[in-house]
């Protein structure tokens, strides 16, 4: 689905720019040549520091908080691409501001999450781990390496862990992006991650980034 969009863009302007919020240079070095010759230009945003160009052409990255991106104006991308980025930006606030600034900045959003319901949690790589407590959950952490979080020494730690990621359910991420189709991706039958799409491929090299909405919202979040 994600090529669709990008062709789109292709076949109406000559090119596609991307913006992905919480991206990696190192990602794009693996999956970018699943684009082919594909004429696109990727900006990478992330809190943490990486190469400013990576082995793909056209990929480049900054460093800027994805909550926080007063300086891009609105609609100045075509696609707001992120991938398991939301669940870590921390409170629900501070999705609402990622969310905001993802619709506002782009004229389409390809935004993915794991799946709350999904019983298996894809960061700590445990089944149901996700489901329990706190209280609970942290002293898990703190009896071996959990996937991606090595055994934490204290509670301190192993909190830090337990909040790294909150998962989002279908109605949540409808909420945060009220203007997107929601769709599931399935595994063994169940729906273990969620996709945030809008994309209106008709006349959109015609048409002006619909960014208002989305900017008012960023306003008023940070307000």
């Amino acid at each position: 689905m994600f090529r669709a969009l990008v062709d789109d863009y292709v076949r109406l302007n000559g090119i596609c720019r991307i913006i992905d919020l919480g991206g990696t240079i190192e990602f794009w070095d693996v999956w970018g040549h699943e684009l082919g010759e594909t004429p696109v230009e990727i900006l990478c945003v992330n809190i943490e520091a990486q190469p400013e160009v990576g082995t793909v052409p056209g990929i480049r990255s900054i460093r800027a908080d994805a909550r926080e991106l007063s300086d891009i104006p609105d609609g100045s991308y075509d696609i707001a691409f992120s991938n398991s980025v939301i669940e870590h930006v921390g409170r629900w606030t501070d999705m609402e501001r990622f969310a905001a600034e993802a619709r506002r900045i782009a004229r389409s959003c390809f935004i993915q999450t794991p799946n709350f319901w999904f019983p298996f949690e894809p960061h700590a790589r445990l089944p149901l781990v996700h489901w329990l407590p706190d209280p609970i959950a942290y002293r898990l952490h703190m009896t071996a390496r959990t996937g991606f979080y090595p055994k934490a020494e204290d509670v301190g730690s192993a909190m830090d862990s337990v909040q790294d990621a909150r998962l989002l359910d279908q109605r949540q991420f409808q909420h945060l992006f009220p203007d997107a189709e929601i769709r599931g991706e399935r595994f063994i039958g169940l729906t273990k991650s969620l996709l945030a799409i809008r994309h209106d491929a008709p006349g959109l090299a015609q048409r002006q980034p619909d960014a208002k909405a989305a900017g008012e919202e960023r306003r008023r979040l940070c307000a």
